[in-house]
């Protein structure tokens, strides 16, 4: 879905139509969940503090979340991907992926049937959505971000491998800005350049990672869409530019943190008592702490204290280069289903 959240408050509100929003609270310490495009144009994304915000774009509209309604529009739009295939896996409350090799309506062409899907959206919850079609996951996934709002983007296989050698690395899906900076250090810019470089290469600097970055280079991606996909944690990271020394500086992190961690538990409907606390010091040495209580995590306040309240537990002796929050333990039973694919028409 295009700018999820902030689409919905401009649909529910007319007289926030055109206008730029961004969707979160309105705090000296609040961060942006989603912004409208009118709102981007500014400069203003998705997980900046409002206060900053406010400076790209002085008449920045801050609306508080209304989860309920999101979750609403959510289920509207997977009762239309079920009208298609049982294969959906959801990624997120406004994205996920669905094969649609075998589809119940048995229609040859994958970009048609993404047509429908775009138009029965449009036409039940006066929303536009983006649509990425390929042959895999990473190429969806890829192609679905190109020509946002209102996008419909193939990326057929038989340029899937030209597309991917010239693709520059901070548009891989799963490539953040720590691990672009690290490869741009080894002169490596674009997908041919991870090629050229080699597994070894990649496996021995980036890990597991590296690997798998090597085998998408190559549009190599075998993961199915598993809509029993049984989710064991949701967590949130963020590796910093320079090390955190001051410990006001490290509670004021771990709090950003906490706001983005809540969002994804309710975009996830995640059920859990377990807080994590992940600390990576200078030297590179991990620690972490867990505190499970008696009652679900759900909310952002409850997350900062019980973080909060493990933070104060740790020595803090060097710098703090990565922060992270996680919770585990989930609710929900997993189910098995299998997926004997086919050949499908992706062109247009």
């Amino acid at each position: 879905m295009d700018a999820f959240y902030a689409s919905v408050e401009q649909r529910d509100n007319p007289n926030l139509a055109n206008l730029p929003v961004a969707v979160g609270w309105d705090s000296s310490r609040g961060v942006i969940a989603t912004a409208s495009y009118e709102a981007r144009k500014f400069g203003v994304r998705s997980a900046m503090l409002v206060s900053a915000g406010k400076k790209l774009c002085p008449e920045l509209i801050i609306v508080e979340p209304r989860m309920d309604a999101y979750k609403n529009v959510s289920v509207q739009i997977r009762s239309i991907f079920a009208e298609y295939t049982d294969l959906v896996e959801p990624l997120s409350l406004d994205e996920a992926y669905l094969d649609v090799t075998n589809n119940k309506l048995n229609l040859r062409s994958a970009t048609i049937i993404a047509r429908e899907i775009k138009r029965k959206i449009k036409n039940q919850t006066h929303l536009t959505a983006s649509a990425g079609i390929s042959i895999n996951k990473f190429l969806a996934k890829i192609a679905s971000d190109m020509n946002k709002p209102d996008g419909l983007t193939l990326i057929h296989p038989n340029k899937a491998l030209e597309f991917l050698k010239q693709l520059k690395i901070e548009k891989f899906h799963g490539i953040g800005k720590v691990t672009a900076r690290r490869m741009r250090n080894f002169g490596i810019s674009k997908g041919i350049d991870i090629i050229h470089s080699g597994e070894e290469f990649m496996l021995k600097n980036f890990g597991k990672n590296g690997k798998f970055f090597f085998q998408i280079a190559q549009g190599i991606d075998n993961r199915e869409v598993s809509p029993a996909r049984e989710r064991k944690s949701v967590s949130v990271e963020n590796t910093f530019a320079e090390d955190l020394t001051i410990t006001e500086d490290i509670h004021y992190e771990l709090r950003k943190l906490a706001y983005v961690l809540a969002k994804r538990i309710h975009r996830n409907q995640f059920i859990s008592k377990t807080l994590t606390l992940k600390i990576k010091f200078s030297d590179f040495k991990i620690i972490n702490r867990s505190k499970t209580g008696d009652n679900l995590i759900a909310d952002e306040q409850q997350i900062r204290e019980l973080g909060e309240s493990m933070l104060d537990h740790i020595q803090i002796e060097k710098g703090v280069r990565l922060l992270g929050l996680g919770v585990t333990k989930p609710g929900g039973n997993k189910e098995d289903s299998a997926n004997s694919p086919s050949q499908l028409t992706l062109d247009f």
